[in-house]
């Protein structure tokens, strides 16, 4: 923490010193039954978790049956361990990897909704919060503090808790857009300065690459791009660097799309809404992209029911959404979220902007993906979904689908066109299984033979 800031924090601390509390002292505002939301992803306030997790075992009996809200958990989730479950149940609007088991296992909790809508539930109290936790820059001399590199859903609860507990940290960025929040607006303060949490993304590898230079045919210079997360779409933003005048309008901003900024490839120069700015709605990337972020002005963080809204969306010319998905059937259903009955991830903001995208002038919504699994065991292209599995992005939802074997055009296809259109792009050793089980479905003709190219 820089002198500066010290010494704002001290000017703060004099003006409000009953907001300026201990752990000890924040902690006692939660009760029985309370709904607890914690700060998303890389902007999770640990601190605040690790000291709430200690108040609850040094008093063990202060309370019980806490409800847990969050998007998406990264580091040490302490508060599912064993002892605690009688003190605290984890719901999660996106399952994590370190969530997966436990709502598998039916010992937490996930609410299936798209992301955009969470906030109507906060503001509408249908899942009112009592305390939110979350991260903070210092206080500037008017008071306001950022929301930083957690915006999402962080700015509903923020506005709707009935206690917000904020732990200030030094290595928040101050973020422009809807990040801010005046120090009157807060209950307890806590400062406490440590690095933020970093997101290691997958290395892409030549399959990843072979599938990011198809992509990057399908993008025209002058696009506004929405790119999800993982090792598919860092190849996808690697293989964007010759592209002109891109803008971005996301969800999530990733390392690969801070990197397309530095190089001038993305200036937000010909998008119809929010011109000459990057909008995202929060952050998971390395430190070097946070201090990027800190008071860029060509940066703007959003809230979701904005950056998500497939009307806002549908608004931007040339709109391109990029998304993974798991798996996807021979008539075009895809599905991002669940692996048959097992829950893998979440419905998150991927249909937003996919169907936003198709609305939009001259948009594209392109799905990505691997055409196997397991080490090639078994095909990411199958005859139906598996039983069980949810259905993220429906027939209409999607133009293009994107293997390493070449693109597959959907949009206005017959069951029977968009059937050969995904065999052509499956991996060869399973092309003779999908084309004999498209016609034991009737999908396609009897006597259909597949002619490659």
């Amino acid at each position: 923490m820089t002198e500066e800031t010290a010494v704002h924090i001290q000017e703060w601390k004099e003006r409000f010193p009953e907001k300026f509390v201990t752990p000890e002292q924040a902690f006692s505002h939660i009760h029985r039954g309370d709904r607890i939301f914690v700060g998303t992803g890389c902007g999770k306030p640990q601190f605040l978790v690790e000291e709430m997790v200690r108040y609850v075992r040094k008093h063990p009996k202060a309370f019980f049956d806490a409800e847990v809200l969050h998007v998406w958990t990264l580091g040490v989730a302490p508060y599912m361990q064993e002892e605690f479950k009688r003190n605290f149940r984890h719901n999660a609007f996106f399952i994590s990897g370190n969530t997966r088991d436990e709502v598998n296992q039916g010992l937490a909790d996930y609410t299936a909704i798209f992301l955009s809508q969470v906030p109507d539930l906060f503001y509408r109290r249908v899942v009112p919060i009592d305390v939110a936790l979350v991260q903070v820059s210092p206080p500037d001399r008017y008071g306001y503090m950022s929301l930083g590199i957690s915006v999402d859903i962080g700015r509903a609860a923020v506005d709707t808790a009935g206690c917000v507990i904020c732990q200030v940290n030094s290595h928040m960025p101050r973020v422009h857009g809807d990040s801010f929040v005046h120090i009157d607006d807060v209950d307890c303060i806590i400062p406490h300065d440590e690095p933020l949490l970093e997101y290691e993304s997958e290395v892409p590898d030549e399959i990843a690459h072979r599938i990011g230079k198809y992509v990057a045919r399908l993008v025209e210079d002058g696009s506004t791009i929405q790119v999800g997360y993982g090792r598919i779409p860092n190849a996808v933003l690697t293989n964007l660097s010759e592209k002109e005048h891109l803008g971005v309008h996301t969800e999530l901003l990733s390392d690969g799309i801070v990197e397309l900024m530095k190089r001038g490839v993305i200036d937000n120069s010909r998008k119809s809404l929010d011109r000459n700015k990057t909008v995202a709605s929060f952050s998971m990337g390395h430190r070097e992209t946070y201090e990027y972020l800190a008071d860029n002005p060509a940066v703007e963080f959003r809230p979701v029911q904005y950056t998500n809204d497939p009307k806002i969306i549908a608004q931007q010319k040339r709109m391109t959404a990029i998304n993974t998905a798991l798996s996807i059937d021979l008539t075009g259903q895809a599905t991002a979220e669940s692996i048959g009955r097992v829950f893998y991830s979440g419905i998150g903001g991927q249909a937003d902007f996919m169907r936003g995208a198709v609305l939009a002038p001259k948009g594209k919504s392109i799905l990505v993906l691997e055409s196997t699994a397991k080490g090639g065991e078994v095909s990411r292209i199958v005859p139906l979904l598996a039983e069980g599995t949810g259905v993220t992005l429906t027939r209409g939802d999607v133009h293009y689908v994107v293997t390493e074997y070449g693109i597959a055009y959907l949009h206005g296809k017959n069951v029977r066109e968009r059937a050969m259109e995904l065999i052509g792009i499956a991996h060869p050793k399973f092309r003779p299984w999908l084309l004999r089980e498209a016609k034991k479905l009737n999908l396609i003709y009897k006597d259909q033979a597949y002619v490659p190219g």
